[in-house]
């Protein structure tokens, strides 16, 4: 069997499940359809990628920020208008690469993910290939993301958790000084903010 029959598969049986999970709720009168659907457009609404891409080209360009967001990543981000209180009442801990480490996110045990400043998570970081695998072999893993650390790079995998979610702040490139912050933005990735990619 294909994978993708595989996926095909596992994605119609989920989708049956929710609709039988929505069709019981709308016969107990707890909620409806068209009432979930409008509670997800609005906790997706300021859910983007976009906000991590900012904060990193805010904390490259300001060293205070960047001390404050290595310290309270919650506070710190609040000051660019995220409030993720909104999404959860998770701590928000920032971790930085350095030419001496490297860090890298998963969560071993679902998919817990800062999804107020990544935007919904990839597919593969849902897997259970990826959540086992980056913990037991992360320099492999990375590898077959196309990134290459030096031996003597120390690798830190953080297990994001319900009550705590890590965000990489990736070290900056090289010749980039005059750049303003929004095309440091523009460099940024979300697989940089994983620790899956470097920026």
């Amino acid at each position: 069997m294909s994978a993708h029959v595989h996926d095909h598969e596992r994605s119609a049986a989920i989708s049956a499940r929710v609709k039988g999970l929505i069709a019981r709720l709308e016969q107990r009168r707890l909620t409806s359809e068209a009432e979930l659907d409008s509670t997800i457009e609005r906790f997706l609404l300021n859910a983007k990628v976009q906000n991590g891409y900012r904060i990193v080209a805010r904390a490259w360009r300001d060293p205070g920020f960047r001390e404050r967001l290595l310290f309270d990543a919650n506070d710190a981000v609040a000051e660019l208008g995220v409030d993720l209180s909104y999404w959860a009442p998770v701590r928000l801990r920032v971790v930085e690469n350095t030419p001496k480490t490297h860090n890298m996110i998963v969560c071993t045990l679902c998919s817990c993910y800062p999804i107020a400043l990544l935007g919904p998570s990839p597919s593969w970081y849902k897997s259970e290939a990826y959540r086992a695998r980056a913990v037991r072999d992360p320099r492999s893993v990375l590898e077959e993301f196309g990134v290459t650390l030096p031996a003597e790079t120390a690798i830190t995998v953080w297990d994001s958790t319900a009550e705590a979610r890590y965000m990489v702040l990736p070290m900056r490139p090289p010749g980039t000084e005059r750049l303003s912050e929004s095309d440091l933005a523009s460099l940024v990735t979300r697989d940089g903010l994983i620790g899956t990619a470097l920026v």
